[in-house]
C-alpha cells in the first residue's frame, strides 16, 4: 500500500485542565466525517495541559482510555503528549497506539524548552515505528525540531513521515513553520507539525511534503486536517532527488567530512562553552 491517510487535530484546550472529553468528541466527529482516516494525531500536552503537577506513571488510566478509543475506531492514535512521572523524574512523553489498542512505543521529549520548561528531564532514545505494509514513522515533540540532528537521526533510522506534536503560543511560531519545511526538504520526508489553539497554542499547524512543499497550513482556529500521504513519492524523491536535482540523504551518507563537534563527549566547543548559562533573560537595568 502506498497511500495512507493521517488526520491532525488542532483544537482549543485548557492550559491547566482535563481536555480528554473534548479529544474524544473530536475523534468521534472526525471518524464520522472522514471514515478513510487511518491515523489521528493531536498537539503536545493537550490531554491534561501544561502543568507538571498532572504527571503520572505510565501506563495509566488516561493512556488506557486512548487505547480503547483507538480500538473502537480501528485507528492509529497519537494523543499528543503527557507529563510522565518516573520516580523523582518527570518527562514529556508521547504514546503511539495501534488499531488494536496496544501501545507500540513511547517517546520522551529530548529537548525540553529550557529554561522555560522547568523540572522536565531530557529523554535519550529515538522512536520509530512501522505501519505494516505501509511505511515507517518517526516521532518528535515541539522544541526537538530546532535541533536538526533529531529529524536526521529518525530519517537515518528509516522514517518516511515525521509526526511532531507541538505546543507553541509564542512569537516564534513563524520560524517554526520555516523549520518544519526545512526539515521535510533536507530529509525528503513528510512532516506533520500540529499545534494547539486557544490557551494552549496559537495554531498555524502545518503539513509539509518531501519537497518542502506546504500541503496545508491552518489558521489560528480549530481545524481537523485529513491528508493522504503517498509513500511512493517519498521513496522516488529520495532515489531521484527533488525535481530530479538534490539528493541530500545520499550526499550526507557519502560525505567525506567528519563533524568534529560531535566527537567530544557532550558535543560542545570553546565557543559554545563561552556563551554562559542556559537561563531566562534578566530584566534590563535602567
Amino acid at each position: 500500500m502506498s497511500y495512507f491517510t493521517i488526520a491532525g487535530v488542532q483544537m482549543h484546550a485548557l492550559h491547566h485542565g482535563d481536555n480528554t472529553d473534548a479529544m474524544r468528541q473530536r475523534i468521534d466527529i472526525l471518524m464520522n466525517r472522514f471514515p478513510q482516516v487511518q491515523m489521528v494525531m493531536f498537539s503536545e500536552l493537550v490531554a491534561k495541559g501544561a502543568g507538571i503537577q498532572h504527571a503520572q506513571p505510565f501506563p495509566n488510566s488516561m493512556e488506557s482510555m486512548f487505547c480503547e478509543l483507538a480500538l473502537r475506531h480501528g485507528i492509529w492514535l497519537i494523543p499528543g503528549s503527557m507529563f510522565e512521572r518516573d520516580g523523582d523524574r518527570i518527562y514529556n512523553t508521547l504514546s503511539v497506539i495501534n488499531p488494536h489498542g496496544e501501545v507500540v512505543c513511547r517517546y520522551r521529549k529530548m529537548f525540553p524548552f529550557r529554561p522555560y520548561e522547568q523540572g522536565v528531564e531530557c529523554g535519550s532514545e529515538f522512536a520509530v515505528f512501522d505501519v505494516p505494509d505501509v511505511g515507517r514513522f518517526g516521532v518528535s515533540i515541539c522544541y526537538d525540531m530546532w535541533f536538526p540532528e533529531t529529524t536526521r537521526t529518525l530519517v537515518a533510522m528509516g522514517a518516511e513521515v515525521i509526526l511532531h506534536p507541538t505546543m507553541t503560543d509564542t512569537v516564534d511560531r513563524d520560524l517554526e513553520l520555516s523549520i518544519a519545511r526545512t526539515n521535510a526538504a533536507i530529509n525528503q520526508c513528510y512532516f506533520f507539525d500540529f499545534n494547539g489553539t486557544g490557551a494552549i497554542g496559537n495554531g498555524r499547524s502545518i503539513v509539509v511534503g518531501p519537497s518542502g512543499d506546504v500541503i496545508h497550513q491552518c489558521a489560528a482556529g480549530e481545524e481537523i486536517v485529513p491528508v493522504e500521504v503517498d509513500f511512493n513519492r517519498v521513496r522516488r524523491e529520495r532515489e531521484r532527488g527533488l525535481h530530479g536535482l538534490g539528493q541530500p540523504l545520499k550526499s550526507f551518507r557519502d560525505r567525506s567530512v567528519n563533524f568534529s563537534l560531535y566527537s567530544s563527549e557532550n558535543g560542545s566547543s570553546p565557543f559554545l562553552d563561552a556563551l554562559g548559562p542556559l537561563a531566562k533573560p534578566a530584566r534590563n537595568e535602567v
